[in-house]
């Protein structure tokens, strides 16, 4: 017997850039210091790519991939309760540091019924409680080994599952009866672009330049948002509209 049941809508969310406003990930490793879990050595990694990118000098991208680095070569033998407590503490002190035009459409797209996915490269432990407060359905994000005595041998698990975001929404719906009628991305980067091309409403939120080049040949709708003014391009008519 056939399920007259429809399918739920899907709408994936990139957090970091996009709903948060900066990264949860930055934030989790200057707690993770400040608490001495981590050395202060830690912040030298990154700092001077930090500084770059604050002057122009250098990309974004380079500056979180040196934090990532940074996480994972110091997270060997910090137990698990050592990032959870820290984890914690992030998102108690910084959970309203939000994107206005993206929280709302958070809550819109709830309330429509659609079924929220956050797929996030920043560790699982931080994004948890930022997502699920936010009424998400469901979160992906970075998942690290552990060993017999619950510490982090500092090797991320299934690394290949999470690198490919259209993979991980086409796993979604599938496991939860999703449809992709009607479902929306929204992204920041070009590691977004598998995600948004496969969506009927892909949405590149204060895109980098190489996705606001992608976006604008594949006819995307563009969103910045600058202080509390949001403006619009829709890729399909070429309009710019305030929101």
């Amino acid at each position: 017997m056939e399920s007259n049941t429809t399918p739920k809508k899907v709408a994936v969310f990139d957090i970091d850039g996009t709903i948060f406003r900066s990264s949860l990930l930055i934030k989790l490793v200057e707690e993770l210091v400040r608490r001495g879990d981590f050395p202060e050595s830690a912040r030298t990694l990154y700092k001077g790519y930090e500084e770059a990118w604050i002057e122009r000098q250098g990309s974004y991208e380079d500056y979180i991939m040196k934090v990532v680095e940074s996480f994972t070569s110091h997270m060997k033998g910090l137990p698990y309760t050592a990032l959870h407590e820290a984890a914690k503490t992030v998102n108690a002190k910084d959970k309203n540091i939000r994107y206005l035009y993206t929280s709302k459409l958070i809550r819109d797209l709830k309330e429509q019924g659609y079924f929220l996915l956050a797929v996030s490269q920043s560790p699982w432990a931080v994004l948890h409680d930022f997502c699920t407060m936010l009424g998400f359905d469901k979160v992906y994000g970075r998942f690290y080994e552990l060993d017999g005595d619950e510490k982090f041998t500092g090797n991320v698990v299934s690394e290949e599952l999470i690198s490919d975001k259209s993979a991980i929404v086409k796993r979604a719906a599938e496991k939860h009866g999703l449809s992709l009628l009607g479902s929306y991305a929204v992204g920041d980067t070009e590691g977004d672009i598998p995600m948004l091309s496969i969506v009927e409403n892909p949405i590149c939120f204060n895109p980098n330049a190489k996705l606001a080049k992608v976006a604008r040949e594949n006819g995307w709708t563009i969103v910045i948002e600058r202080k509390d003014v949001m403006y619009e391009w829709d890729g399909k008519t070429g309009a710019m509209r305030i929101i």
